[in-house]
């Protein structure tokens, strides 16, 4: 029998459209896919809980997956808008479930404001397509859910915001020169969350077509000189991402397998499952 993941989407219905444009799959439908090339036999549902009358479910109906996965958003958590709090509040029915969660980036800020964690906008600025230089704290080297990185590595990112105030029961995993909390574990209400403010589930060419959309934002915010350097910029993580092979592009951008291999790239979502949801899965007698 198959895993079950529900696949929590954290975007509106307008950003989802969006990226499904550019894409050619929503966020949450990308997520699921990542899920699926890494488990074949896995079955994914896919929750919109910032749709106002999203059908959401209760503790109850979330023990029924073996794993839940948080996706990122466009939203920023401080807005604490209806489409905001829907997630938070559906996040702490996952912490009650018992259910193991995953998040990445805006997953890893709603598990951490659901438990009573604090998140603001960055000072440095936005972290923008990769994350540079992630190393694993004392507790990260360790960690089951860092397991196979090595003592300092890359990933793709796009976020302005990050977690400022730890929840009570939080052990920081991961961090960086951007941010000070890069990957966590956290504890509530006998729930166990595992994220990371990078996206590990990202390809570059998902990156790409994330770009692509922010053309203004890499020239706004100066990662970007001109419209044709962007252009030239997204065309090459699309090329690098048809032919991982083009060392000539992975130089120019300094990137290496932790990146370019896809088994390495989504080495967390991979950890989460051996160690967190196959093991539970087990325990609640579904094996």
């Amino acid at each position: 029998m198959g895993l079950r993941f529900l696949v929590v989407e954290g975007n509106t219905r307008h950003a989802r459209q969006a990226h499904k444009a550019s894409y050619g799959l929503t966020q949450g439908e990308s997520y699921a896919a990542v899920l699926q090339e890494i488990e074949p036999a896995s079955l994914c549902d896919i929750a919109l809980p910032a749709d106002e009358g999203a059908n959401l479910p209760d503790p109850s109906g979330l023990q029924s997956y073996d794993g839940i996965v948080l996706t990122g958003s466009y939203l920023n958590i401080y807005d604490r808008t209806p489409e905001i709090l829907r997630q938070i509040d559906l996040m702490r029915a996952a912490y009650a479930s018992r259910t193991p969660v995953f998040g990445s980036c805006w997953g890893l800020q709603v598990g951490a404001v659901a438990a009573g964690g604090d998140v603001q906008r960055n000072p440095l600025g936005r972290e923008m397509v990769f994350a540079r230089r992630l190393t694993p704290t004392e507790a990260g080297w360790g960690h089951a859910m860092l397991a196979g990185r090595p003592a300092a590595f890359d990933a793709p990112a796009i976020h302005l915001d990050l977690v400022t105030a730890l929840p009570g029961d939080c052990t920081v995993l991961a961090t960086n020169a951007m941010a000070g909390v890069q990957a966590a574990e956290i504890r509530q209400d006998g729930g166990v969350f595992w994220g990371v403010q990078y996206h590990p589930e990202f390809s570059l060419g998902e990156m790409a077509a994330i770009l692509g959309r922010r053309g203004p934002t890499l020239l706004e915010e100066g990662f970007c000189r001109s419209p044709e350097d962007a252009a030239a910029f997204i065309a090459d993580l699309q090329a690098l991402h048809d032919d991982p092979a083009r060392f000539d592009l992975a130089w120019r951008y300094g990137l290496d397998a932790e990146i370019l291999d896809p088994a390495r790239r989504t080495r967390e979502i991979r950890n989460f499952i051996e160690a967190r949801v196959k093991p539970e899965k087990s325990a609640r007698g579904r094996a």
